[in-house]
């Protein structure tokens, strides 16, 4: 998204929000209006929860087969923003934040957007667990004695800027 766009949406999605608030409070009256605004940030902050440690344990079964989770990296996402978009007030962004709380839309979200991104893992990513997954077992150690390790500057080092 151009980030020409974003300030023409913090002006329309709020002006849109107020109109909708106008429309719905004529038809079903005030305080039914505030309750439906309440009982959409309480379901999605329901659902959030409850998406959200399904996804936790999605991306922690992916690693632990060694495989990059990028699909559940990006359902995570957008589960974090429809959960946002649940607790801010309105039927527009709770409208758009169930949406993202469908499968199968955040799978045609996926679609979109999988060959624009690229998820890269470190190379010294080491698995403590005893299952299977990435090591790197191409390193060399270096094990030092107490004696060939200290903390304190060597003063005949080239590179001591102390010394005189």
């Amino acid at each position: 998204m151009p980030f020409s766009i974003v300030p023409l949406l913090l002006l329309i999605v709020p002006m849109a929000e107020i109109a909708a608030f106008v429309i719905v409070g004529r038809e079903i009256g005030v305080l039914w209006t505030l309750a439906l605004i309440f009982v959409t940030a309480v379901l999605g902050s329901i659902l959030l929860r409850v998406q959200g440690f399904g996804l936790i344990n999605k991306i922690r079964r992916e690693t632990e087969a060694g495989r990059v989770p990028g699909r559940e990296l990006v359902h995570g996402v957008m589960i974090l923003i429809a959960g946002v978009l649940l607790l801010t007030p309105g039927f527009i962004t709770d409208t758009i934040g169930f949406l993202l709380f469908v499968p199968a839309i955040r799978d045609a979200g996926w679609t979109l957007i999988k060959n624009k991104i690229s998820v890269v893992s470190t190379a010294g990513f080491t698995q403590h667990s005893s299952g299977p997954g990435p090591k790197r077992s191409d390193a060399p150690t270096i094990d030092l004695d107490e004696q060939d390790f200290e903390r304190d500057p060597d003063p005949n080092s080239p590179w001591n800027k102390d010394k005189p």
